[in-house]
């Protein structure tokens, strides 16, 4: 009778281990009950019926990276170029994963190889390479639309290659080349056009600064010439009066008479060298009368 309680009490304890659960953190065990579906479990510990219960899903929370294999599709203009990309899975329902479709994951797959062939359909080659963030935005947009009662969705997804034909590679290649050698002579024809401009500018500017130059040394010679001859006629004035109170002082009569007669000799002997014909007055050899003469000059203009 003891060994048979102590069976008993084993098999219960058996009974209670085999049941005892442990679900990893970010993961989630669908348990059915007599092949209908009982409950999630959750991160934790848990317990199930043994016999009864049974984990019949097990999935995983976390965020997942799918692949999406390279298809051929076909552009708006009619060019076949190879596609392939990456998409991001999670699982938010793990009942509705369960029993909402047999594999989501597959028909996510198909569904973004369809889509992807759908959506490059609608475009050219050219936007192809330039509106990809459009293709993914309409990519993910139609596979959560479809995939609501699957327990998952859609978190993103992105194109990895597009590659057309090598003809439209070569094509594409030299397009390109075209395009750069256009830019590139537009440039320098742009920069011809500013060099010229600068030049004459330049030249404008040189022209205008240098008869700005004329003409402030034009006013500047002016104003010096101007400076000069009242300089001049300051001095002369000066001189003048100078004379003037000389001649008015004692002795100044004699000092201007003997000044006379010493000019009309040096003038005389200025005459004498430069020529050998000379025409003299009909009174010159009386020289007492030339200097009374021009004394009576002096006289008359005091």
């Amino acid at each position: 009778m003891q060994m048979f309680f102590l069976v008993v009490a084993a098999l219960a304890v058996l009974t209670v281990i085999t049941g005892v659960r442990v679900v990893p953190q970010q993961s989630a065990y669908v348990v059915e009950r007599l092949g209908k579906f009982h409950v999630s479990l959750q991160a934790g510990i848990s317990y199930i019926v043994p016999f009864m219960d049974k984990i019949a899903y097990k999935h995983t929370l976390k965020e997942q990276t799918v692949d999406i294999p390279e298809q051929i599709c076909i552009t708006r203009d009619n060019v076949q170029v190879g596609v392939d990309g990456v998409i991001f899975v999670q699982v938010f329902d793990p009942k509705m994963a369960s029993y909402g479709i047999n594999n989501y994951m597959v028909s996510i797959v198909q569904l973004s190889q369809t889509t992807m062939r759908s959506e490059v359909g609608k475009i050219d080659l050219d936007k192809t390479f330039e509106e990809r963030t459009l293709i993914n935005s309409a990519i993910v947009n139609a596979i959560n639309e479809a995939s609501r009662t699957w327990g998952v969705k859609i978190l993103r997804y992105e194109i990895k290659n597009i590659v057309p034909p090598k003809t439209v590679l070569i094509a594409m290649e030299k397009q390109m080349q075209a395009e750069r050698e256009k830019r590139a002579i537009i440039l320098q024809s742009e920069g011809e056009k500013q060099s010229a401009i600068n030049v004459a500018e330049g030249q404008k500017q040189k022209v205008v600064l240098e008869s700005e130059a004329v003409r402030q040394k034009q006013i500047n010679e002016a104003s010096g010439q101007a400076e000069a001859i009242r300089a001049v006629a300051n001095a002369t004035a000066d001189g003048v009066k100078a004379v003037a109170a000389a001649v008015q002082a004692n002795g100044g009569m004699e000092a201007v008479q003997l000044r006379v007669a010493e000019k009309l000799v040096e003038q005389f002997g200025h005459l004498a060298k430069q020529g050998t014909t000379l025409i003299l007055p009909a009174n010159f050899g009386d020289i007492s009368s030339l200097i009374a003469t021009a004394m009576s000059v002096v006289k008359s203009a005091k």
